[in-house]
């Protein structure tokens, strides 16, 4: 799926959207950053409450696409900062991990359903 696809969930507020078009191929969830360097894939949705810049540091060197801030935490002017610098879309939502991740799931899976 595209970016902009995430921007079409009405829970999920697009922050900063650096590429519309770019992709994301799967998604992962964390709030432990040696946990998402280590596991997360490069072309991802990163779903945390990590609402700060070292998040970002941590997607550049993934090479995760987009990060959506759950729990409705709010973004500091350094990380949309950074995410602009980068290159990195930021999306928030005042869901749960459990609940961004289920909508984000179906968008990836109705992507991969009509490529079928």
């Amino acid at each position: 799926m595209r970016v902009e696809a995430l921007a079409t969930v009405k829970e999920f507020e697009a922050v900063y959207v650096a590429d519309g078009e770019r992709e994301i191929s799967d998604g992962y969830c964390g709030d432990l950053l040696s946990d998402v360097m280590a596991n997360a894939p490069t072309s991802s949705v990163l779903l945390t409450i990590q609402a700060h810049k070292n998040t970002i540091a941590v997607a550049s060197l993934v090479g995760i696409t987009a990060l959506l801030i759950c729990n409705g935490r709010s973004i500091a002017a350094d990380m949309l900062a950074m995410a602009q610098e980068e290159e990195i879309s930021l999306f928030t939502t005042d869901l749960t991990h459990f609940e961004a991740a289920a909508k984000v799931l179906a968008l990836l899976e109705g992507e991969r359903a009509g490529n079928r």
